[in-house]
């Protein structure tokens, strides 16, 4: 049994394609774009991860019986000659070359972000064929994308109310998304997105992601915190005797915990446990102790635990005139998206407070409630040589103008400051100041790039 076939990684109707193109169709050029949607620019990650786990995996003979067995038996013709050529002559390395931006970049919609052509003349109808695969680089696109806009929101609310915002914002947006997606991929690809913007996750299998994929040893970190099981299972009576124990394991100097204080009563929770009780341990413990009210409204929980901690620890007034928790801080995990941030923030510091005094945790918002609409992803044909002629290929449907596709040899520029997609007419010949890169050909991975290389951009 085949472990990983690719060929049959495809949409059934991809099969028949080859038999659809025009007679001596030799080349085709495709692009992928966002066609707009939510955000007005993307923050292109993931190719790498696509092309080093799938696209460098040689095609076998093995892997060509199956795919003909499978698509022949569900009703689909198949191009064994063609699949077999690519065996016998390039030794099941894929005849296709990729060129996109620099993974990272930040590129208003409407751009093309990556083109592939085919570079054996044989081969024309392997370009559509990995469309499907191809494709999914949105999921990880999109993710960075909205996590890089969310890190503009709490930066700007940094910047009007911390002493330092830079030294900060890493840490502002944790990940809680793992248990929230529908695969353990979407874990891996999805949470190694995040990290583009953001240094705090509790996505294990993005570390994993982030060592494999992108050369990174250790792309994100965490703190030990509490959950509701680890604390209720001291039972009601003893909930002090939960959180005294939280302080005994990991409050120690210099380091942060996290503790889950709305199981049973939280103005309780901070007021006697925290406020009182147990106020004095948490100042001598020279640690920072986190709070996380969670369920209810989430702008309401935070302002009403900022200002209980704050009647209980009190505050030092900051540069900018912003008030600052001792000791403590709050994180709101729950009920976390673009609204409630702006919210939260907002409620924050129109009561004085900075935003250094609080954190976000995102789970399902952050890696599962995207698609590919959320920023309008295509990726077309647009230009082919068919019996060695140039042929534009565009789509340009009257009843819905938005869905209009570009055609020509796509590339794409940056001058006098705007981005700039051209529309050529000539294979294999781009412009010289060009921000696409060949980063695949003929099997093999030519750009492999580090997690904190991206981030660098």
């Amino acid at each position: 049994m085949i472990t990983e076939n690719i060929i049959i990684d495809t949409d059934s109707y991809k099969a028949s394609h080859y038999l659809q193109y025009p007679p001596h169709t030799q080349y085709i050029h495709s692009y992928l774009e966002s066609r707009g949607g939510k955000y007005p620019y993307t923050r292109f990650f993931g190719l790498q991860y696509l092309l080093k786990r799938y696209l460098s995996i040689r095609i076998t003979r093995e892997m060509v019986q199956e795919a003909k067995e499978m698509l022949e038996a569900h009703g689909e013709p198949f191009n064994h000659a063609g699949w077999m050529h690519i065996v016998e002559q390039h030794d099941g390395k894929l005849p296709l070359e990729v060129r996109a931006v620099p993974e990272g970049s930040i590129v208003p919609t409407h751009n093309v972000l990556m083109s592939v052509v085919n570079t054996d003349p044989e081969c024309y109808w392997l370009v559509s064929w990995f469309e499907t695969l191809l494709m999914r680089v949105w999921y990880p696109t999109t993710v960075a994308t909205q996590s890089h806009y969310l890190k503009g929101i709490i930066r700007e609310a940094l910047e009007k109310s911390s002493d330092d915002p830079e030294a900060e914002i890493a840490f502002k947006l944790h990940d809680f998304g793992s248990r929230g997606v529908s695969s353990q991929e979407s874990a891996g690809i999805g949470g190694l997105a995040h990290l583009t913007n953001f240094m705090g996750t509790d996505t294990v299998q993005a570390l994993m992601y982030g060592r494999r994929f992108y050369n990174t040893p250790m792309p994100g970190y965490s703190i030990p915190a509490a959950e509701h099981s680890s604390i209720t299972s001291w039972g009601k009576e003893h909930e002090v005797d939960a959180y005294r124990n939280m302080l005994t394991q990991f409050a120690k100097p210099g380091k942060t915990v996290a503790i889950v204080s709305d199981s049973y009563d939280l103005k309780k929770a901070i007021n006697e446990h925290w406020g009182t009780t147990l106020r004095d341990e948490i100042l001598e413990s020279g640690a920072t102790v986190v709070i996380r009210p969670d369920s209810g409204d989430p702008a309401a929980m935070v302002r009403m635990t900022v200002r209980a901690l704050d009647a209980k620890f009190g505050h030092t007034i900051n540069s900018k005139g912003f008030k600052v928790l001792n000791a403590v801080r709050v994180i709101q995990g729950d009920g976390i998206n673009e609204d409630s941030i702006r919210e939260i923030l907002a409620v924050l510091l129109g009561e004085g407070y900075s935003a250094t005094n609080v954190a976000f945790g995102m789970g399902g918002a952050l890696l599962q409630m995207v698609n590919r609409d959320t920023l309008k992803f295509a990726y077309k044909a647009s230009a082919g040589i068919i019996g060695g002629e140039y042929q534009p290929i565009y789509k340009d449907p009257v009843t819905d103008p938005g869905k209009r596709s570009k055609d020509g040899i796509l590339d794409l520029v940056k001058r006098d400051g705007k981005f700039e997609t051209l529309q050529g007419k000539e294979f294999g010949r781009y412009s010289e100041d060009s921000l696409l890169r060949v980063v695949y050909r003929n099997g093999d991975l030519l750009i492999d790039e580090s997690l904190e290389d991206i981030r660098k951009r």
